[in-house]
């Protein structure tokens, strides 16, 4: 038996850091999904066993044992007593953006195990990608929501409307770890949240464009400084607002149309990975 399944990229629209509990640092952040997938294809095995191949994103040589979806895999077999898995994973996601890639893949492979095993109710999904990753609760059915704590509790957002992005993604990363050790020394409390989901219910899309915003973006862009140049490119675009997603290093810019977001793209002539996205809930 074989089945497959799409694992959807997020972007932040806030991101504000809240405080810090038991070493961790708490957010609470607007969030949606983006019509930017990892492609999962999962066979069921007869013995207890995972494999996994890695297509893309220059993935195919990361090591088995550092590999986010076989943690899951393993993760689930033992949560639930059910066979192994052959997992094959089409990266498109590009790597160490913030766009939650590796948490996406983390909760596809449990989507699509238990479609393969019928195994796990929600809830004990939910529990199981919550101790797997930050946002992977969150992305086992993605959407609009708001997330709080270390992203594990999850406020959803029943809106279908879509919002337009370019995004702009560097070579280089950011280090989450670092990045989130550095932000402790700047000012935070620019964001707000509460407005931000009262523009989006609203459907006021420069509303919204003016509340993006991400406490991390600071000390993201004194470690890579091309997180500050993709913002000023953006910017240039007069787009209804320009923020970075996660830890960066990926920033995007929020337009009133796909068809403005798509003329950007058109005249963009900068050194950046350039993409179009819209938001998307996805049908699990």
């Amino acid at each position: 038996m074989e089945t497959r399944v799409k694992a959807y990229a997020k972007l932040n629209l806030t991101l504000s850091v809240t405080g810090v509990q038991d070493g961790y640092h708490l957010l609470d952040s607007l969030v949606c999904t983006v019509d930017m997938f990892d492609l999962i294809k999962l066979r069921r095995r007869k013995d207890k066993l995972v494999s996994v191949e890695m297509h893309g994103r220059n993935t195919e040589a990361l090591p088995y044992e550092n590999n986010n979806a076989v943690k899951a895999a393993e993760a689930f077999i033992k949560a639930f007593g059910t066979g192994g898995v052959d997992i094959k994973i089409f990266k498109n996601i590009p790597v160490g953006a913030g766009l939650g890639g590796s948490s996406a893949d983390i909760s596809g492979v449990i989507n699509g195990m238990a479609r393969l095993y019928g195994a796990g109710g929600e809830k004990q999904l939910k529990e199981l990608a919550d101790s797997l990753g930050s946002d992977t609760g969150y992305l086992l059915n993605g959407g609009y929501a708001r997330l709080y704590g270390r992203g594990e509790i999850v406020k959803r957002i029943d809106l279908k409307d879509r919002l337009h992005f370019l995004l702009l993604v560097p070579k280089s990363g950011v280090s989450t770890a670092e990045c989130y050790r550095l932000s402790d020394a700047y000012a935070r409390g620019n964001c707000n949240s509460d407005c931000a989901v009262s523009a989006l219910l609203s459907c006021d899309i420069a509303g919204l464009g003016a509340e993006l915003n991400n406490d991390l973006y600071a000390p993201a862009a004194k470690l890579n400084p091309d997180v500050e140049t993709a913002f000023k490119e953006l910017s240039a675009f007069a787009p209804c607002g320009v923020n970075m997603t996660g830890s960066g290093s990926g920033v995007y810019a929020l337009f009133e149309s796909a068809e403005m977001c798509a003329y950007a793209k058109s005249r963009y002539r900068g050194r950046f990975e350039c993409i179009q996205l819209k938001s998307v809930v996805p049908k699990i």
